[in-house]
C-alpha cells in the first residue's frame, strides 16, 4: 500500500498535498480500498469557505456512502470534474488522477496538526 511521504493525512482518511498557500485534497489508498468500487463522487461546495473538519462532499461506493471532511479551513477553488465521468479514478489513482478538490487555505498552520505518513500508517495498523 502506498503512503506518499510528501502528503499529510487525517484520521478520517483524507490526504492533503500542500502547494504554497494552496492544497490538493483526496482520499487515501487505504480509504478507497475499504470503500470498494467507487461509483459516484458528489462535491457541490466549489467556491465555498469551509472550516476544518466540515463536510465538503460525499463519495459513493457500491455498498455505502461516505462523507468527505476538510483537513484544513479554506475556500474550495476547484473540484476535479474528471471524477464526474470517471469516479473509478479514485480507486485506480487516489493520489493522482483521483484527487477531489483544490483549496485556498485560510490558516496554513492547521497543517501542523495533521498526520505524517508514518503516523497514518500506525493509525490504520500498517
Amino acid at each position: 500500500m502506498n503512503f506518499p511521504e510528501n502528503l499529510k493525512y487525517t484520521k478520517d482518511h483524507e490526504w492533503i498535498r500542500i502547494e504554497g498557500n494552496n492544497a490538493v485534497i483526496g482520499i487515501t489508498e487505504f480509504a478507497q480500498g475499504e470503500l470498494g468500487d467507487i461509483v459516484y463522487v458528489d462535491i457541490q461546495t466549489e467556491g465555498e469557505d469551509l472550516a476544518h473538519e466540515e463536510i465538503f462532499g460525499t463519495v459513493e461506493a457500491v455498498k455505502t456512502v461516505s462523507d468527505l471532511f476538510m483537513p484544513v479551513s479554506g475556500k474550495i477553488t476547484e473540484v476535479n470534474k474528471g471524477l464526474d465521468a470517471n469516479p473509478e479514478s479514485v480507486n485506480k489513482d487516489p493520489y493522482g488522477a483521483g484527487w477531489m478538490i483544490k483549496v485556498d487555505m485560510k490558516d496554513a498552520s492547521e497543517v501542523n496538526a495533521l498526520l505524517s505518513a508514518a503516523d497514518y500508517k500506525a493509525l490504520i495498523g500498517h
